[in-house]
């Protein structure tokens, strides 16, 4: 007799097909994590999405009420434009997995334990890691290169991992 479920049943164990372990299982698939040159042309579109905002909608806001656009530290100008960089990545990457820099190269923001990304990772990630890794001359993104799982300062301490997605 032939068995026709042989993708369900080997030797008396059942096993589920490789489309249903990414579907249904993303442990099971082994990540293709992003390296630093993909990571930065996707950060870099990113500085280009948040510049164009500021320059479409917050300069003009700030032009039409006749506030000063000081780009001191601390200034208004400084903290609405530094809300709009920080804003921009949170929300994108909780209700998304990923930016519009990483939506086109195909990347995706995920848990190295295989969680849902919550408010406290992103915004632990995104707010204070994001700003440590830029801090001292951007060694917190250089160090994607050299670790094994391509992860920047920032994905270190939030335990998350920036890899290819799954098409």
């Amino acid at each position: 007799m032939e068995n026709n479920s042989y993708d369900k049943e080997v030797a008396g164990v059942e096993h589920s097909s490789p489309l249903e372990d990414r579907v249904v299982n993303p442990s099971v698939v082994e990540n293709r994590y992003a390296g630093f040159w993909m990571r930065f042309w996707a950060y870099l579109l990113d500085i280009i999405v948040v510049g164009s905002i500021n320059g479409i909608i917050v300069k003009p806001i700030f032009k039409a009420f006749d506030f000063a656009q000081v780009d001191q530290l601390f200034s208004p100008f400084w903290f609405i434009t530094a809300l709009t960089f920080y804003g921009y990545f949170i929300l994108m990457t909780k209700f998304f997995g990923q930016t519009l820099g990483k939506m086109v190269f195909g990347l995706k923001v995920v848990s190295l334990n295989g969680t849902p990304l919550s408010w406290s990772v992103v915004l632990f990630r995104e707010g204070i890691g994001r700003y440590i890794s830029k801090t001292v001359l951007f060694i917190g993104y250089i160090v994607v290169a050299f670790l094994p799982k391509k992860q920047g300062a920032h994905d270190y301490f939030a335990e998350t991992a920036v890899v290819h997605e799954i098409k």
